[in-house]
């Protein structure tokens, strides 16, 4: 490789796991403990990443019930996540088996999860969880696993390379051989390797509107360029957030009652939640709900609180406006709120919360005052400001198909954490932060077991010769723009929340592809930084291949469902809604049904398949005992 002075080094290992979010420092972790030491870690920005920079104002980890009388079981939490539609069986299974698990691994690492002074690890109901299983570390959670799991992977002396941003994973047939890798300066890297373990995130570069935290992008279209299938790509959560900074406004933010204020192109202010309901006491209690129903649910549309998201979008998309939540005043300007009116279950919380008082603030600060902290160190003094805010992309349900051990289509690739699309229409929220944790202890668990040992670098030069004179020619061949990429990328992001999120047209997601494509073969001609220009290509790679699982999806006439709706003609429309927001709900019957779509050479294929069942195998102690005792292969 001498003959390349442009590539800095190569590296030969056993496993290289891409991304440094709780996911990515779990399987390192992991696979030391199981016996693999010839490991390290990828990353574009160590400090990136979804997992240390989001929140909201209580992030919940879902785990197996730990506390009191409440009965469950690993079966039980199994069917939960089952009951989301479209999810895998296999999957759901391994999700509950190993949440304890898990949970308490992190527990012992440090992550202060709030226990009683018996030592029970206590327990609170989140969305489509009917166990209380739902625990919480406060609006930081996830922040603090990724660095009490960076901490230990550290003490245990894995390398960790950072500024590398891959661009292409090796194979040699169906089977990963190893990286190429982009460093700031323009040079290449390669590692090879018998295994990667993709622990990227969602694709959150794909979207404008998006609480994804801005330094976080994804890199979901290299993985669909490797060959790896996309499943459920349909399947998103969609949420009001804050735009700047980019937070969820769930929970305890709508629950003190704010105001919804929309500003037109001459700064003159409207009230709109007031013009659309004209019951204030409605109102109120709808923007209570809010706070529980938080992500778009289009069954939530004609009799929940789903309808403010709509009432959101329309003002931003079809009027123009710039939407702010205002917690300085109570809606209408009102003195005080007559709390009597509110629906019961509003009502009986802020009276249990002893908050029937004052300003939304005031509130605000009473019941959840680290809510306000929060705000206040990014930036924002909500005492005194109004909060941007926007219907925005907040986790993928789908993602990258996987088996029960996590690997993908490509052999010797994994996938695990949001990247991987485990969930299905719905899930318990913070079934993903277990998910994530379960998913990359499997994935490590069979690479050190199945796929152990270094690779022979000599089986592989050609391979990775051919690799590097592309994309070095690549990188030659771009224009000295640097403002364009910004630009372009910019446009593609904005084109993918206007018809590629919670309102879907077909008309408009076919134009969007068509769109995306021409820019996607005219990627050379934009010009810019190399590494923006391999970020714009995943970003346009990874829409074609999600919006071409949109646009099969409503081509089968199928209907609205989860966090989305596509207009239909013959549907049914909210009283006071624009056509626009006419829709119908998808027959139950495909939530049994999983949509895979594949990436070749430019080309999506789409495909449907049944579910994988729940396995229900034998579970008599010394059947297993016997087996585990005389080989030990659980592979």
């Amino acid at each position: 490789m001498e003959r390349y002075p442009n590539v800095r080094f190569i590296k030969i290992l056993n496993t290289c796991i891409v991304g440094t979010g709780a996911a990515g420092f779990n399987a390192a972790i992991r696979m030391l403990q199981f016996g693999c030491d010839s490991v390290a870690i990828i990353t574009e920005n160590v400090n990136a990443g979804t997992s240390r920079n989001t929140g909201s104002d209580k992030q919940t980890y879902y785990k197996l019930g730990l506390c009191g009388d409440t009965l469950d079981c690993v079966k039980n939490m199994a069917e939960n996540f089952f009951a989301g539609g479209c999810v895998d069986g296999d999957n759901a299974l391994v999700e509950a088996a190993l949440s304890a698990r898990c949970f308490l691994n992190l527990c012992e690492l440090g992550v202060p999860f709030p226990v009683d002074r018996y030592g029970q690890y206590v327990g609170y109901k989140t969305d489509h969880d009917p166990y209380a299983r739902a625990t919480s570390a406060g609006p930081l959670t996830s922040k603090f696993m990724t660095e009490c799991l960076e901490k230990k992977a550290y003490e245990l002396g894995i390398v960790l390379y950072d500024g590398h941003t891959v661009i292409e994973i090796l194979k040699k047939g169906n089977e990963v051989c190893g990286l190429v890798t982009l460093l700031s300066d323009g040079s290449l890297a390669v590692f090879i390797c018998k295994n990667v373990i993709w622990a990227t995130g969602g694709p959150a570069g794909i979207y404008s509107n998006s609480v994804y935290p801005e330094c976080h992008h994804g890199s979901s279209g290299v993985a669909f360029e490797a060959g790896a299938r996309g499943q459920n790509l349909t399947e998103w959560q969609y949420g009001l957030a804050s735009t700047s900074p980019r937070w969820n406004v769930s929970g305890t933010y709508m629950q003190v009652l704010p105001r919804f204020i929309s500003v037109d192109a001459n700064g003159k202010e409207h009230e709109f939640l007031a013009d659309y309901f004209g019951n204030i006491s409605k109102m109120l209690s709808m923007v209570f709900l809010k706070g529980y129903q938080w992500p778009f649910d289009c069954k939530k549309v004609q009799n929940g609180s789903s309808v403010i998201d709509l009432l959101v979008y329309r003002e931003e998309y079809l009027l123009g406006r710039k939407v702010y939540l205002d917690f300085r005043t109570n809606p209408l300007g009102l003195e005080a709120l007559e709390y009597s009116s509110l629906s019961e279950d509003a009502r009986i919380y802020l009276e249990k919360a002893h908050a029937c008082f004052g300003r939304p603030i005031d509130r605000l600060e009473h019941m959840n005052a680290p809510a306000v902290s929060l705000y206040r160190d990014k930036g924002v003094d909500l005492h005194t400001e109004m909060l941007p805010v926007s219907l925005c992309a907040q986790h993928n349900n789908g993602g990258i198909a996987v088996d029960m051990w996590w690997q993908t289509a490509v052999k010797g690739l994994f996938a695990c954490g949001e990247v991987a699309g485990t969930h299905g229409i719905t899930r318990p929220g913070g079934s993903a932060l277990n998910a994530g944790q379960v998913g990359s202890l499997r994935a490590a668990q069979y690479a050190s077991a199945v796929r152990s040992g270094e690779p022979d670098a000599e089986n592989y030069e050609n391979i990775i010769c051919k690799a590097v004179e592309k994309h070095l020619r690549f990188i030659h061949s771009l224009k000295n723009n640097p403002d364009n990429v910004d630009a372009a990328t910019e446009k593609a992001q904005k084109r993918m929340s206007r018809v590629g999120a919670t309102i879907r047209n077909p008309d408009e997601i076919k134009k969007a592809i068509r769109d995306a494509r021409k820019e996607l073969k005219s990627i050379a001609e934009t010009g810019g930084n190399a590494t923006k220009i391999y970020r714009l290509k995943d970003i346009l790679t990874a829409q074609i291949v999600y919006l071409s699982a949109m646009a099969d999806y409503c081509d089968k006439g199928y209907g609205s469902r989860g966090s989305y709706i596509i207009h239909n003609e013959n549907g049914t429309l909210r009283e006071g809604l624009e056509e626009t927001f006419r829709f119908i709900e998808a027959d139950p019957s495909l939530r049994s049904v999983v949509q895979e779509v594949a990436w070749s050479n430019g080309e999506c294929t789409v495909s449907y398949r049944p579910v994988r069942p729940i396995p229900d195998e034998d579970i008599f102690f010394e059947n297993i005992w016997k087996t585990y005792r005389e080989n030990g292969n659980i592979y």
